[in-house]
């Protein structure tokens, strides 16, 4: 019993690459949520900051974003398909692993049911925030003014905000430990030394990137840019104001 008690190892064994066409996939899974979908949580961040300024300063980043040229095929390429290929290709791997976070609850095991479980529930969050935002309700391509507002009305529902809430953490965490791991696999942190420091430094992404959402989410509730219904097109604002 005490040669097989010497033999196993705490934690998880590490990640194998695949061979093949599924090196690949993985490769492509791990770079695609640094580049280019990181970037855009990155730069969404930023821009949703603006909130903080006010309805005035959100309009006009949202103004800004609407009004480069090829829009639907950057957001297209940029934006819509490499999120579609991350989380499907996400699900393929959770549905094939084992985590045993049940029979083994350590560490490595919970970071990495951890990492699937906010994956699954980003990817939920940006499907039905995409669909609010962009397919519903006023066009903001068009109506870009309207932005705060609209964000405002659908804050309304005590359900969205806590899932607004949700969804924010969730991505934090999900791309700040996708980094960590991004650079284990691609061979950037190689000793346990420069794993222990990067891994801080992804904590403080997470704590970062959780605290601007909150903050920016706070703007939406200030007293003095409650009810903008001037903000709106003029039939949204007579529904508004009812």
């Amino acid at each position: 019993m005490a040669s097989v008690a010497s033999s196993v190892r705490r934690g998880v064994p590490p990640i194998r690459a695949g061979q093949g066409n599924s090196f690949l996939l993985r490769r492509l899974h791990s770079l695609s949520g640094i580049i280019p979908i990181g970037v855009f949580l990155i730069e969404h961040f930023i821009s949703n900051a603006f909130a903080t300024n006010g309805p005035r300063a959100y309009a006009d980043q949202v103004k800004f974003l609407t009004s480069l040229p090829f829009v639907p095929v950057l957001e297209t390429v940029g934006i819509y398909v490499p999120i579609l290929y991350h989380a499907l290709y996400g699900f393929y791997i959770w549905f094939r692993g084992e985590s045993n976070v049940s029979d083994y609850p350590w560490a490595g095991n919970f970071m990495y049911a951890a990492q699937r479980w906010t994956g699954g529930i980003a990817f939920a969050y940006i499907l039905w925030h995409t669909y609010t935002m962009r397919f519903t309700g006023i066009h903001l391509l068009t109506h870009s003014d309207a932005a705060f507002s609209k964000v405002q009305m659908e804050l309304q529902s005590s359900w969205a905000g806590a899932f607004y809430v949700i969804g924010i953490t969730a991505a934090s965490w999900h791309f700040a430990y996708g980094l960590y791991l991004f650079c284990a696999k691609w061979g950037i942190t190689v000793s346990e030394r420069s794993r222990k420091w990067v891994g801080w430094f992804c904590f403080a992404i997470a704590l970062t990137f959780i605290a601007i959402g909150m903050a920016t989410l706070s703007a939406f509730f200030r007293p003095q840019w409650r009810n903008t219904p001037a903000q709106l097109p003029p039939q949204q604002a007579i529904e508004h104001g009812r």
